[in-house]
């Protein structure tokens, strides 16, 4: 029984995952056929137009799908994450049956919206272009099964609205017919810099790769363009939202690291200090601080000695780095620095697609001569709220954007899974 549910399982996800894949590839010509011979449009419906619009359409497909991706730049496939053609890892004697198994599948294509959503938020957030949102991993087996609540209501709002407020497939085709072309234009500009500074080709390489590419997808983002007013705008207005939010954050957060740096004490004096103090009290417990700049003393450690007058035995200043790679493995995740007695650094390094878990990442410290008991553990966390002021810095509008997103942000315990009963926040207000 086990074994047929899991083979069950497999097959509805290697359905779904064909569905995303290759549905657009399946839909998008027949919106394009029905768009051609719109009445609107004035092209007769008879058989030399006919012909000449499927020809396109063939020699469209052909030269972007299956030239430009698939020979391509599915070849950037970052360590394996993205692109590994899907039809080699079936047998020769498969290969039709997988196939028609993609046809069938384009039914579902809707799915490469919502996933896709899911995903390139989530590795949005640990690239620090966003802020944390709670993520909910929906299978045991699979960790990049995930589910975004937040997102998920933005997206069917968004849908929504833009169902509402076109009307029609036949009105929403200028707004996709600018989405696609553009993300395609981008696409290959990007490609551009992979094989010239990742791959390390010559320029001349380079050029040749991508220029006759870039030359088509520039007549068709130039065609669509002309629809701009009736509705091309729209993939225009939300994308330029979607990275004004994405840019406001990042800069954000690089203004409040400057204002830690520049404002609190620096750790080495401080530490070495505290560690020839024997007046404080020291429980024989693990202190763990969660700090962005591991230079500058936490705030939470500087509150705990004010307030509470209490060195913990052991203290670990821990910084949680995510690194531009998928996934990193166990052997190279922990860096472990001591400083003073009684005082360790701990860099914990992630890839974008890792599941964050910090208590079990620290129990590798062990391996490093530092042994830290989860039971004995408290983690220290200062949350810094935001308050936005005329001047230097960012446009006011965007440091009150940040501010709205740094107090709406998702819980840190959480999203590094710290336990909840061991974990205590302290808050700062912050002035950027």
């Amino acid at each position: 029984m086990n074994s047929n549910g899991n083979r069950q399982g497999l097959g509805l996800l290697t359905l779904g995952a064909l569905g995303v894949v290759y549905g657009d590839i399946g839909t998008s010509p027949l919106y394009t056929m029905k768009e051609v011979f719109h009445p609107a449009n004035g092209v007769p419906l008879d058989a030399p137009d006919i012909i000449g619009a499927v020809s396109v359409i063939f020699w469209a497909l052909m030269v972007v799908v299956t030239l430009k991706y698939v020979i391509l730049i599915l070849r950037a496939d970052n360590r394996g994450e993205g692109g590994i053609p899907f039809y080699r890892l079936f047998p020769q004697a498969w290969l039709i049956p997988a196939v028609l198994l993609a046809t069938a599948a384009s039914v579902i294509a809707s799915q490469a919206v919502i996933s896709g959503a899911y995903s390139m938020t989530k590795q949005a957030i640990q690239l620090g272009l966003l802020p944390r949102m709670r993520v909910l991993n929906t299978s045991e087996k699979e960790a990049g099964q995930i589910y975004v609540p937040t997102v998920n209501w933005v997206v069917m709002v968004a849908v929504l609205l833009a169902t509402a407020g076109f009307g029609s497939s036949s009105a929403l085709a200028s707004a996709y017919g600018i989405a696609v072309t553009v993300t395609m234009f981008i696409t290959t500009l990007l490609t551009f810099f992979v094989v010239r500074y990742v791959w390390r080709y010559s320029l001349a390489v380079a050029v040749a790769a991508t220029s006759a590419f870039l030359v088509v997808d520039a007549v068709l983002v130039i065609s669509c363009s002309l629809k701009i007013l009736q509705g091309g705008w729209f993939p225009l207005v939300m994308g330029a939202a979607i990275f004004a939010v994405m840019a406001t954050w990042k800069r954000g957060r690089e203004l409040l690291i400057e204002h830690i740096r520049r404002d609190d004490p620096e750790l080495m004096p401080f530490i070495t200090a505290l560690a020839r103090d024997d007046t404080a009290h020291r429980p024989p417990r693990t202190a763990v601080y969660a700090v962005a700049n591991p230079d500058t003393v936490p705030q939470a450690l500087m509150h705990n000695l004010k307030h509470y007058q209490v060195l913990h035995e052991q203290n670990v200043i821990l910084t949680v780095k995510f690194e531009e790679v998928p996934h990193i493995g166990d052997a190279e995740r922990i860096e472990l620095t001591p400083l003073v007695e009684g005082f360790w650094r701990v860099q914990v390094s992630y890839g974008f697609m890792d599941q964050p878990d910090i208590p079990r990442a620290l129990a590798h410290c062990s391996l490093h001569g530092l042994s830290i008991e989860p039971g004995a553990t408290s983690y220290f966390l200062s949350r810094e709220i935001v308050v936005p002021t005329q001047g230097a810095g960012m446009a006011h509008w965007r440091e009150a954007l940040f501010a709205a997103m740094s107090r709406n942000a998702g819980s840190v315990a959480d999203f590094f899974k710290l336990p909840h009963n061991c974990v205590v926040e302290l808050g700062t207000r912050v002035q950027i």
